[in-house]
């Protein structure tokens, strides 16, 4: 009899905590936990300027979790079990699964320095000057391709990595306890889209105090000269001048068309 009993409020203490544990509400991810799991390519593909605004659509309920195809149907059901959802497929509307990690090549024989591809990149991966040759920071680049529709002369190509890490399933680990290096990778992108955008923040700030100081200012002229420059893409004349040059270099033309400077306004009607 004692046995019974025994068993018998066993049996209900366990029925009684599955019940419990069953009927816990879930408790709400934060925006941290969602970003934790998106792979920071910031590509834009799933609509949003980065990844941590999709991850706070996503908490808000103004986004669906299949919109991010670097992070592949894995992404998916990661944000379906952090959000307490039912996974879906990808949607195809926001681009393609990506099975393997790309990064952007520049072709430095052909690029004429024009800096577009240096503002369109969301990790500051790429490295040059106006006029000067640029060059992409390999173990930095997330494959977003950001940088290569503004290209102008069409020298950047994306590439798989020549040694993609054994585990690489859709573009980035998702969700895995242990660090590996793709989670890694995913980490050091994150840090520098933030830095980026603290310095475009900042960069911002200091030129709007400073021109205010400026236009303040009694001694305009003094207060001017500290006023930081303002960064400003190249005009479509200097672009066409540019591509105009690089076509100029892969026809063998280059050499002669330093030699023979197209003459001024002043000039040309002087000729006349």
């Amino acid at each position: 009899m004692l046995t019974a009993i025994i068993a018998f409020s066993l049996s209900a203490l366990l029925l009684a905590l599955a019940f419990r544990r069953v009927s816990r509400p879930r408790p709400r991810p934060t925006v941290d936990e969602l970003d934790a799991v998106l792979p920071q390519t910031q590509c834009t593909r799933c609509n949003y300027p980065g990844c941590r605004p999709y991850a706070d659509a996503l908490l808000r309920g103004e986004a669906d979790i299949n919109q991010c195809p670097p992070g592949g149907e894995g992404g998916v059901r990661a944000l379906a079990r952090l959000l307490g959802v039912q996974p879906k497929p990808l949607n195809p509307a926001h681009g393609s699964v990506q099975t393997q990690p790309i990064v952007a090549v520049i072709d430095e024989q052909t690029c004429i320095g024009c800096t577009l591809c240096i503002l369109a990149c969301p990790v500051d991966a790429i490295l040059g000057a106006t006029k000067q040759m640029h060059t992409v920071i390999t173990h930095e680049c997330t494959g977003c391709e950001l940088c290569v529709a503004p290209c102008p002369v069409d020298c950047i190509r994306m590439v798989p990595l020549a040694q993609p890490a054994a585990n690489a399933r859709p573009l980035l680990a998702w969700y895995r306890r242990v660090p590996t290096q793709l989670s890694v990778q995913a980490d050091l992108a994150r840090r520098r889209h933030q830095a980026r955008l603290q310095r475009l923040a900042r960069e911002k700030q200091e030129r709007t105090a400073r021109w205010q100081l400026a236009k303040t200012s009694t001694a305009l002229p003094a207060a001017a000269e500290h006023v930081l420059p303002v960064p400003v893409r190249p005009s479509q004349n200097e672009i066409r001048a540019a591509i105009e040059r690089a076509r100029l270099k892969r026809a063998g033309k280059d050499h002669a068309a330093r030699r023979a400077p197209l003459p001024n306004d002043d000039q040309a009607r002087s000729d006349h």
